[in-house]
C-alpha cells in the first residue's frame, strides 16, 4: 500500500557526541511507541533512540489493509532514510521482531545489531490472524482488548498492577480497527524461517518464559538459526516483558548492543 510515513519520537542525552550509535525501538500488535517507556531513560543516555508507531498504531496515519511485513519493513527504510541514519541497531516486540527479523534479512547493510524480543518468524494457524481481523473490522479493536492484554502479563503482574492492565487495554481499545486487522494479515503472511539464516547481525532473543503467544522454543529457534543468536529465557514474564521485567531486559539490551560503559 506505498509508504507510509510513520510518527516517531528521538531521544538522546545532550551529552552525547554526534557520532552515538542510533537504536530504533518498533512497537507490537495493538501497542504504542510508549510501550518501550520502561527502556528509553537509560537507552538515551548512551545512544540516540528513535522510536515509532507502526502503521496503523498510535500516532502514525492509517492506510486500508491489509499490510505485509514488506510493507511494514519499507516503513522503517523510509524513517532511516528520512533521518539520514545509515545503519542502526534494532529492538523489536512481537510483530516489531517480526519487522526487524525481515530489515535484517533483506536490508543487511541498515542493521548493526539486532534484538527480537517475544516474536516467531511464523505464527499458525494463519486463519486466526484472519479471523481476528475481520472481528476487529466488524467490532472495533475493544473487542479484542482484554483478550489481547490477557496474553501481555503474567496472572500475578494483573493483579498486582491493575492500573498498568487497564492503560493497556486503553491502548489496544484506541489502536484503529483497519490499522490493526491490517497488521493482523501482515502476520498471517509472513514465514520469516527461510529468512533467519540470511541474518548476519549478532541476535539476542529474548522470550517470556511465561509468554503464551510467543513461547520460548519460537524464540530459542530464532537464535539457533540466524549466523550470530543467543536467546535469553525471562523468567516471570509474559508476552509484554519489557515491561513486566525491565529490571533484566534492559540490561540484556544494553549489554547485546555494546551500550554499556
Amino acid at each position: 500500500m506505498g509508504i507510509v510515513d510513520v510518527a516517531h519520537r528521538i531521544e538522546r542525552d545532550a551529552s552525547l557526541p554526534a557520532d552515538a550509535p542510533t537504536v530504533v525501538l518498533s512497537n507490537s500488535l495493538g501497542s504504542a511507541m510508549s510501550m518501550w517507556d520502561a527502556q528509553v531513560p537509560e537507552l538515551s543516555r548512551v545512544a540516540q533512540v528513535v522510536r515509532y508507531d507502526v502503521r496503523g498504531h498510535g500516532e502514525s496515519p492509517v492506510v486500508p489493509g491489509p499490510y505485509s511485513l514488506d510493507d511494514l519493513a519499507d516503513d522503517v527504510i523510509a524513517l532511516l532514510d528520512r533521518l539520514g541514519l545509515a545503519k542502526v541497531h534494532f529492538v523489536g516486540l512481537s510483530l516489531g521482531g517480526m519487522t526487524g527479523m525481515r530489515l535484517a534479512a533483506r536490508n543487511p547493510e541498515r542493521v548493526d545489531r539486532l534484538v527480537v524480543l517475544c516474536t516467531s518468524p511464523r505464527l499458525e494457524p494463519t486463519q486466526g490472524w484472519h479471523d481476528r481481523a475481520a472481528t476487529v473490522r466488524e467490532g472495533g479493536t475493544s473487542t479484542v482488548a482484554e483478550a489481547v492484554v490477557s496474553r501481555w502479563y503474567t496472572e500475578g503482574f494483573r493483579t498486582s498492577e491493575p492500573a498498568r492492565v487497564a492503560s493497556a487495554i486503553a491502548t489496544v481499545s484506541a489502536t484503529p480497527a483497519e490499522g490493526y486487522a491490517g497488521c493482523c494479515e501482515a502476520i498471517a503472511g509472513m514465514d520469516l524461517r527461510p529468512d533467519l539464516p540470511l541474518i548476519v547481525a549478532p541476535t539476542l532473543a529474548i522470550a517470556g518464559d511465561d509468554d503464551p503467544a510467543t513461547p520460548p522454543p519460537h524464540l530459542q529457534l530464532i537464535a539457533d538459526s540466524v549466523q550470530d543468536g543467543n536467546c535469553l529465557v525471562v523468567p516471570d514474564s509474559a508476552h509484554l516483558a519489557n515491561d513486566e521485567q525491565p529490571g533484566t531486559i534492559t540490561p540484556a539490551i544494553l549489554r547485546h548492543l555494546g551500550l554499556t560503559h
